[in-house]
């Protein structure tokens, strides 16, 4: 969780929402580190990139399915700062990682435990195993000062 801080850090020093994500695989073949075991990392980039789909989950998806050169996640884990939303709860289901992690709920749009729960919902043919509040006081605190610092602007 705290590599996908660092990356959330560099989503809000580019004025995006600070959100990161960070997928390991701890199967691949040869890893002995976590280090060596991150298949991709993502921040968020909807204001970089002017689109709705550049929330940081998606972004390591991409980057995670061209890494292990297949569009399955299998055996992965994300670490996500946040609570994913309905968007990303649904393309981590069918990118089927094994195992969501994230620091802090979003009762605004969280799709995994505030809203609704799509990651372990039995109608689906995947579920993902989930662990929250990793880390939630460091991640609350980055968010409310982000916050806090736009309202001031």
């Amino acid at each position: 969780m705290g590599l996908a801080l660092e990356e959330a850090r560099r989503a809000g020093d580019l004025g995006e929402v600070p959100i990161g994500c960070v997928i390991v695989d701890p199967s691949r073949p040869g890893t002995d580190s976590l280090e060596e075991q991150v298949v991709a990392r993502g921040h968020n980039l909807t204001r970089k990139k002017r689109t709705p789909l550049g929330h940081a989950e998606l972004v390591a998806i991409e980057a995670a399915a061209e890494s292990v050169d297949y569009e399955r996640l299998l055996g992965c884990t994300a670490y996500v700062t946040v609570e994913p939303c309905f968007m990303c709860a649904g393309a981590l289901v069918h990118a089927r990682v094994d195992r969501v992690v994230w620091g802090v709920r979003d009762p605004k749009f969280g799709a995994c435990a505030s809203l609704g729960n799509v990651l372990s919902d039995p109608r689906l043919n995947h579920r993902a195993r989930l662990c929250e509040g990793v880390l939630a006081d460091d991640v609350r605190e980055l968010l409310v000062s982000f916050f806090r610092e736009r309202r001031k602007k």
